[in-house]
Order: C-alpha cells, then structure tokens, then sequence
C-alpha cells in the first residue's frame, strides 16, 4: 500500500523526517507503479489512472515550492521526480512538468499573489502542466498561437498550444499568450474544464505514450485577472534573473527524468542478467561486466553532473529576485551540460541493455528516452555553453526553441 503525505503537521516535523517522509512516499508509487508499467505503456491511455495514483499518495500537493508547513525544496522535489522515473517515466515526466509549473507564480506574479496561488494549489490538490515558450532575440513575424483579447474584467484567449504531459489530466494549464491590443507576452493559466477549452490527445507516440501528451484548443477561453500571472519579456536581453530561471528549471527537471530512465534501464537488464533470462549469464562472460562498468559508469558521470546543476539552480531559487544575470547564466550553462551529457548517457544505456537482456517491455526504455530528447540538439546546447565559456554571456543559455 502507497504511504500518503500527512499534511498539516510539517511545522512538528524536522525538514530532514519531511524529506525521510516524501521520499518513502515517493519510493511507495514507484513500487505501485513498476507493477504494471508494461502494461500501461502498452495500452498507452492517457494517464488518469496514474494521476489518481499520485494523488491518493499526495504528491502534487508535497511538490510544490516550499514555503511555511508546505511543499518541498528543489534538491527534495527532484529526487521525487528521479524516483518516479525510474520506475515509469511517463508519471515521472507528468510530476516533473507539475513541480516546475507550481513555480510559475513566483517565476512571473508577485509574492502575495504566489502565495496565494501556491496555498490554493496545495488545499486542492491541482496537478498543473503547460508549455511556456522561452523568450527569442528577434520577432520572427509570425503570427502568435495563441491570442489574448481585452474583454472587461480580463481577457479572452483563443488559440492552439501543444502540451506534452496531462493535456487532459491536469487543473492547471500555464501558457503564454499575446495580447492584440499591447503586444504585451501574458503568462496565464487555465482550467482544462472551462468553457472553450478542448483537448485533441496524441495518439501511437513512439514513448512516454502515458504521460498524457496532445494540442490544447482554446475558443474564447475568459481569463479572469486572477488567472494572469504576470508578464513574459520579448527577448532574454530584458528579462529578469530569477524570471530567466523558469526553462532552465524545467530542463533540469526532465533532466532528472532523463537519470530515471537510464537507472531503471539498467537496474531491469541487470535482474534479468541475475536471473539467467540474459543472451550472456553473468558468470560465464567477463566481457559482460565490462559492458556493465561502461554504462554504470556513464549513468554516474551523468548523475555527478545532474546532482551539481541541481544544487547550484536550488542555490539560485533560494536567491529569489536578489539573483543576478550572471548568476542565472551561469546556471543555465551548468543546465545545459547536464542536458547534454544525460541525453547522451541515457540514450546509450537504453539502446545496449537491448544487446544484454531479451524481455519484452525493455524496448520501452530506449523509446522514452528518444521522446525525452528529441527536441533538444545537442550542437545547439554545446554552442551555447562554448559561448558562455568563452564570453561569460549573460543570456540565459537556451538549448532549445
């Protein structure tokens, strides 16, 4: 049986026992979920019922920010993530998407209004998603996806946006959107469920069929003020430090997935291999354990490199607005070495434990990792950490758009 999150009694409780308590947590689902992750990925149904399972064990409303007797610290929130993926990295990609979304008001509004929202987020329980573009140097002069239009109070937005987890499963759903009468970059949420709002799910994905991915459709969706959670700058040039930290924080996240990935991969091979369903046994071929040293050995050095990012960009949260451009260039440069050394990592073990084992379902390992990283071009990422290298530039280090 899943352990669920108590609530109301973290201010008896040290942060250490929080941090004991959520990751038990988190390891009870992972188990609850590894069950059956063969199954459900075959089915590739949309994630209802994995959702419900987070939810009954109450991790949406743990990972959130942190704040008095509620939600959890950027090093916490991303081992939870790490440990979900390991065991199914669709739900894995679902939470990471969902702690770095809960962020947005901090990322965008003002305090009182984060607060607010967070509290809000916690009481209900709400599972968030979105898909936030990051900011580019020049318009590129096409036409926005999707489009605010002043209706008194607030706005109305229409439009099309794809979002890769919980299109259908989630309460809240962040995007950014421009406004015809400004031409002003508004990041709002929204209610799946409002009027207007309709979801076409993507079908036969290749991997992380269950995290729920598909196109939001937005006809004349209201946007009340309290849904607007403050502007997006045109270009990296003008946008605040602590606001510039929003992508970076979910590449780093899906990092942590990435690292769930290449553990469950070899942690599944390797049992195989224990229990003589491997095209070599352990034993009798020494060229076996090479093999296994060699991806071991990557998923450490991916690990090394993750865990660096990931105290460094919790530092950086910490900092809040008093965070400088160079620090959060800095950090986006560590994200993007970390992005490129675990997709790398990650797609290698994937791929070889499928020359180690034979067992059906262990395909779905190199599949997830392909879908994880396929919008990320490594040249890009590389280019841009040379230039911060080189030139110390402060923009933050985009590794995609």
């Amino acid at each position: 049986m899943t352990t669920a999150i108590p609530h109301g009694t973290t201010g008896r409780r040290s942060v250490d026992e929080q941090r004991r308590t959520l990751l038990r947590t988190a390891r009870d689902v992972a188990d609850d979920l590894a069950a059956d992750a063969i199954a459900r990925d075959q089915a590739g149904k949309p994630p209802a019922d994995e959702t419900a399972r987070l939810r009954e064990a109450g991790l949406p409303a743990a990972l959130t920010p942190p704040g008095p007797d509620r939600g959890a610290d950027w090093r916490t929130g991303c081992a939870v993530i790490r440990e979900i993926a390991a065991a199914d990295s669709s739900v894995g990609d679902v939470l990471a998407r969902h702690y770095v979304h809960t962020w947005s008001g901090r990322f965008y509004a003002g305090h009182d209004h984060a607060t607010a929202l967070e509290e809000e987020s916690v009481g209900e329980q709400w599972l968030w998603t979105g898909a936030v573009r990051a900011p580019v140097p020049h318009d590129d002069g096409d036409a926005p996806e999707l489009t605010l239009r002043r209706r008194t109070p607030g706005y109305v937005l229409s439009g099309r946006r794809s979002v890769d987890t919980a299109a259908a499963a989630a309460d809240q759903i962040v995007v950014d959107a421009v406004c015809a009468a400004t031409g002003d970059v508004l990041v709002v949420r929204i209610p799946p469920g409002a009027r207007g709002v309709t979801v076409e799910s993507a079908h036969d994905r290749l991997g992380q069929r269950v995290a729920g991915a598909g196109e939001v459709v937005l006809d004349r969706v209201a946007i009340t003020p309290e849904q607007v959670l403050g502007r997006r700058p045109h270009d990296e040039e003008s946008t605040a430090p602590f606001t510039a930290l929003a992508e970076p924080a979910l590449r780093l996240a899906l990092c942590h997935v990435g690292l769930g990935i290449a553990e469950g991969a070899l942690t599944e091979a390797r049992d195989l291999s224990r229990g003589g369903r491997a095209h070599r046994l352990p034993g009798e071929d020494p060229d076996l354990f090479l093999t296994y040293g060699e991806l071991a050995s990557a998923a450490q050095t991916a690990t090394a490199v993750v865990d660096r990012a990931t105290d460094v960009m919790a530092r950086a949260l910490d900092t809040g607005p008093h965070l400088d451009a160079e620090g959060a260039a800095g950090v986006a440069a560590l994200v993007a070495t970390a992005e490129t050394v675990t997709s790398k990592a990650a797609l290698r073990i994937t791929a070889r434990v499928l020359e180690l084992a034979d067992a059906p379902g262990l395909d779905r390992f190199w599949r997830n990792a392909r879908v994880l990283t396929a919008h990320r071009p490594a040249a890009h990422r590389l280019r841009s950490i040379g230039e911060h290298y080189l030139n110390g530039s402060h923009p933050v280090v985009a590794a995609f758009r």
